[in-house]
Order: structure tokens, then C-alpha cells, then sequence
């Protein structure tokens, strides 16, 4: 097919906004803290993999273990400092951690894009 494999992400996209503003989903309490960092983790993970799909070295099976993985080691660090008195701290630190990743990639994507 001409359009390729990127517009069945982009309907899929669509399709989990629909369905979150129809269903208007919530979190329970107790992992209210752990959506903001597997959120984080999981952006790192996609913005890794738009820089791995310029770099033409994107593997959809390293993404996908990449993807579970960030999101369970942060969520893991977080839920080892709420354990230890110290979730606070540790939130910010996997924050930050993964957002010089983020940043790092976002920068490497505008370098593909606009070669600058």
C-alpha cells in the first residue's frame, strides 16, 4: 500500500483519543503517582523510536521491549522511593533523567527534519 504502516498508528492514536473522551477513564488513587512517570517513560520510548526510524535502525520488537521496560523501571524507582520515604525525590530524578533523554532525541529528530 502507498501510505504505509504510519497511518495505522495515526488511526490507532485516534482511536485511543475517542475512546478516552468517550469513556473519560480514571485512576485509582494508589497508582495516581506512578501515570505521571509511565507517561514520561513511555514519551522517551516513542521519541527513541522516531529518532531510531531516521537513524534507519528501527526494530519494532527493541521498541516494544523498550517501551514495557522504561515504563516498569520507572514505575519501579517510584514506587521504591514512596516504600523508602524518598518518592518525591526519586519522581523528580526519573523525571529529569528521562527528560535529557527526550530532549536529547527531540534534538536528534530536528536534526533529521530540518538538518540543522
Amino acid at each position: 500500500m502507498w501510505f504505509g504502516r504510519g497511518v495505522y498508528a495515526v488511526l490507532a492514536l485516534i482511536v485511543g483519543v475517542v475512546v478516552g473522551l468517550v469513556f473519560r477513564p480514571t485512576v485509582p488513587d494508589w497508582l495516581s503517582p506512578y501515570l505521571p512517570i509511565a507517561v514520561v517513560a513511555a514519551l522517551d520510548a516513542v521519541f527513541g523510536g522516531v529518532r531510531a526510524r531516521f537513524d534507519h535502525i528501527f526494530d519494532p520488537k527493541v521498541f516494544t521491549v523498550s517501551f514495557i521496560a522504561n515504563v516498569l523501571v520507572a514505575a519501579f524507582i517510584v514506587f521504591l522511593g514512596d516504600q523508602l520515604g524518598v518518592g518525591t525525590q526519586l519522581s523528580t530524578a526519573v523525571v529529569v533523567v528521562l527528560g535529557i533523554r527526550i530532549f536529547g532525541n527531540a534534538a536528534a529528530i530536528r536534526r533529521h527534519i530540518f538538518k540543522a
